[in-house]
């Protein structure tokens, strides 16, 4: 198994490529600001393949490439279609008006094969079995993707889970209330050992965000 990363220099949003192992098909997740250089650095580096990028939520950090990366391999992008509309609207889920320039940018639009994912559906990409989970909260449309089928549990957890923190609540779709329902119903039932990989900041593990983090000590 091949799951690598890196941050977005512009926000720290990690980018996420995974695959079955070098020189195979390969899967990119959140596509942020600024990352499509580094990408085909990665991609290069193990002989890869993409077939697919896979949106944990619509906010425009984790989606700004989204459509030059599709475009350029003619991938399809999948979303929950809460957030589908930030793709060409951005500005709506980060509560500006709209035309309002995002890191130098004016104009947004949807790759041309969007597809909508479900909750509890599992989807195969890459020879690889994402198990897709809604968890709403920090976005209507968040998402988080188990990996099934691997030897050790993976979760990718966008901006659910952060090591020792959560994502905000604040923006247009945000809710405490839905925030702490997917904590509660999504993340806690995890295995212990499941490996997080989080879309801001260093990856962790659910035992050691049961022991230490305080947005989950009271559930």
């Amino acid at each position: 198994m091949l799951i690598t990363g890196f941050p977005s220099a512009a926000t720290d949003t990690n980018c996420w490529v995974v695959a079955a192992g070098d020189g195979e098909q390969c899967v990119v997740i959140d596509p942020g600001i600024g990352v499509t250089g580094q990408l085909d650095e990665v991609i290069a580096e193990h002989r890869l393949h993409p077939v697919a990028v896979m949106l944990t939520h619509g906010h425009f950090d984790h989606t700004f490439s989204v459509l030059p990366v599709c475009q350029a391999r003619d991938v399809p992008a999948y979303i929950h279609p809460a957030d589908r509309r930030q793709l060409a609207d951005p500005w709506s889920g980060v509560g500006l008006p709209r035309g309002t320039p995002l890191m130098g940018s004016l104009t947004f639009a949807e790759p041309d094969d969007v597809r909508e994912l479900a909750s509890r559906q599992t989807i195969t990409l890459a020879g690889l079995d994402f198990a897709v989970t809604h968890a709403p909260g920090h976005s209507a449309g968040s998402v988080v993707f188990g990996l099934t089928g691997a030897d050790d549990a993976v979760l990718f957890s966008g901006d659910v889970l952060f090591a020792g923190a959560i994502g905000r609540v604040d923006l247009p779709g945000g809710s405490m209330a839905q925030m702490t329902t997917s904590l509660r119903e999504v993340i806690l039932p995890l295995d212990d050992a499941t490996t997080v990989h989080c879309g801001h900041g260093p990856s962790t593990t659910v035992e050691r965000e049961r022991a230490t983090n305080p947005y989950l000590a009271g559930l």
